[in-house]
């Protein structure tokens, strides 16, 4: 246990390190358009943006329920 403790540990978290190392450093050769950060949210179309389900806007149609 020893040598895994003492060697084998510590150059997996090496090795870890290089590669996280080498992926935000690969950002520098990307287009410029690609090396910016992605967008959190997508943007919503207009025509999606107007057709809402009436119970997310607080409508209460039971009133108009035909009986």
């Amino acid at each position: 246990m020893a040598i895994i403790r003492q060697y084998i540990a510590p150059l997996i978290a090496i090795l870890v390190f290089f590669a996280a190392l080498v992926a935000v450093s690969a950002r520098i050769f990307l287009p410029a358009d690609m090396a910016a950060p992605a967008p959190i949210e997508e943007a919503i179309p207009q025509k999606q943006a107007a057709v809402l389900n009436p119970i997310f806007l607080g409508l209460n149609y039971s009133a108009f329920r035909v009986r």
